[in-house]
């Protein structure tokens, strides 16, 4: 205890220096703190958006990871349904699930024929309902606590021929003013008014749409816009289907924005595979927590092995492999910050440790002459070093505390990469208290470490010329 009022004396000695030395520390523990939090919005909001889009687990058939891309079709799940129930009703994996869904992926030719337009589209078939459902996961709070509200589906189970469209494929088709799209450029006039007896595959493409068009569907939408969908089957013929659109939603990424449609599952199963069997191309976990995926995955390669099920078992980040990169990349970057930082630290500290000692000599020369060992001087220095750590960094605990209030509360939003709309700019305050912690106890032990240096040369300066310095 007595050292310790010592140190404390020793640092007011100089006040001036030791504030600032202080404010260094207070300063890296600030930036380490708030950046910290800011990586960690940023980890978890990306996480819950991968997962509401892709859930957590997907289980394909054999080979579709692979080779499915070149032809969904050929890798469907037949009679997915039981599939569908024997994971739903097995003891282990219950009380994980959340939502437990069919999806049917495909990729084929979009047209809207009234201004003679087309281009490739590629497709996702879901279960509305159950879509909805999983854009309200909200494990680590950020729709409720961040501000962020999920966007309305589009889709109904009951309105099995309605969908959804990029904003580009919108613009390309020429509905843009039909949607109600704003800032969307309309097509040039040479392209629109095209002649209709060009060569080329819309012709063909048009005449097979009025071909396999039903008249429930020609008249059964009203005035909403239409678009003709033509996919091949499982069999290799082609399928012309008519989406009614009920919005266009924009995406992240320009090449998806510009093909993506998302459609009743009933109405991509009926594209995909015609009058043949209606199979899933994929089935989609929904968990509750993110860390029952290890589990969860064990258990259904198990229970897959276990009724000899030809499937296969793939997590989100598998599926979205730039989710490593992107966490990966915030971890070097809040690496390398921390080297700074700590460096920084480590000379200011040994610095202003170097200066207490200059000033000191005479003393440390007396205390030596009066019986003190090396010791008892170097653990004089390093309790003043830790000293400093420690109020600098509990300050700035305290501090970057304020200000993640303040900036939570600012209303700011920004567009962060693979967003397409801004959403709001925050920090994460709960869940982080390692990041903290960890934070306090490495500026602390830098400042103590970088006190070592001056200690050390202090506690070796002869007795005989500490005491004559001047």
């Amino acid at each position: 205890m007595m050292l310790l009022k010592i140190a404390f004396r020793n640092i007011l000695r100089n006040s001036r220096r030791s504030l600032m030395t202080m404010s260094a520390v207070a300063v890296g523990a600030i930036a380490l703190i708030l950046f910290g939090e800011f990586m960690a919005y940023l980890v978890v909001g990306f996480q819950t958006t991968t997962v509401e889009e892709t859930g957590h687990l997907s289980v394909f058939h054999q080979g579709y990871f692979e080779f499915g891309a070149g032809n969904p079709a050929a890798y469907g799940i037949g009679d997915y349904q039981t599939v569908i129930g024997l994971i739903q009703d097995d003891v282990v994996l219950k009380p994980m699930l959340r939502v437990v869904t069919p999806t049917v992926k495909l990729f084929g030719i979009a047209g809207n024929f009234d201004i003679n337009a087309s281009t490739t589209f590629l497709g996702m078939g879901v279960v509305p309902s159950d879509r909805s459902r999983m854009l309200l996961w909200d494990e680590y709070h950020i729709q409720r606590g961040g501000g962020r509200v999920p966007t309305e589906l589009g889709l109904r189970d009951d309105s099995p021929t309605r969908g959804v469209i990029g904003v580009g494929l919108a613009r390309i088709l020429g509905l843009c003013k039909q949607l109600g799209v704003a800032s969307c450029p309309s097509p040039p006039v040479e392209a629109a008014t095209a002649a209709p007896d060009a060569p080329g595959p819309t012709v063909d493409l048009s005449e097979l749409a009025r071909r396999d068009r039903s008249a429930g569907q020609a008249s059964g939408e009203g005035s909403v816009p239409r678009i003709d969908l033509l996919a091949a089957t499982a069999g290799g013929a082609p399928n012309v289907l008519s989406l009614y659109v009920s919005k266009a939603e924009r995406q992240s990424v320009k090449e998806l924005d510009d093909t993506f449609v998302a459609m009743n599952l009933a109405l991509a199963q009926q594209l995909l595979y015609g009058r043949g069997e209606h199979k899933a191309v994929g089935i989609v976990l929904q968990l509750n927590r993110t860390q029952d995926i290890v589990p969860a995955r064990a258990r259904l390669r198990s229970l897959f092995k276990e009724h000899h099920l030809d499937l296969d078992v793939r997590d989100f980040t598998e599926l979205q492999p730039q989710y490593n990169q992107i966490v990966g990349l915030f971890g070097a970057i809040f690496f390398f910050i921390a080297i700074v930082m700590g460096v920084i630290v480590l000379f200011t500290i040994v610095n202003t440790m170097s200066m207490s000692v200059m000033e000191r000599t005479n003393e440390i020369g007396t205390a030596r002459a009066m019986g003190v060992r090396r010791s008892g001087i170097r653990r004089q220095f390093l309790i003043e070093g830790w000293m400093l750590g420690v109020i600098g960094a509990t300050a700035g605990l305290i501090v970057s505390a304020s200000i993640a209030f303040a900036v939570n509360h600012a209303g700011l939003r920004w567009m962060p990469p693979g967003q397409a709309a801004p959403i709001p700019l925050k920090v994460l305050t709960s869940g982080v208290e390692l990041l903290i912690v960890a934070v306090w106890l490495g500026l602390m032990l830098m400042a103590t470490v970088a006190a070592l240096i001056p200690a050390n040369r202090a506690a070796r300066m002869p007795v005989v010329d500490a005491l004559r310095h001047v």
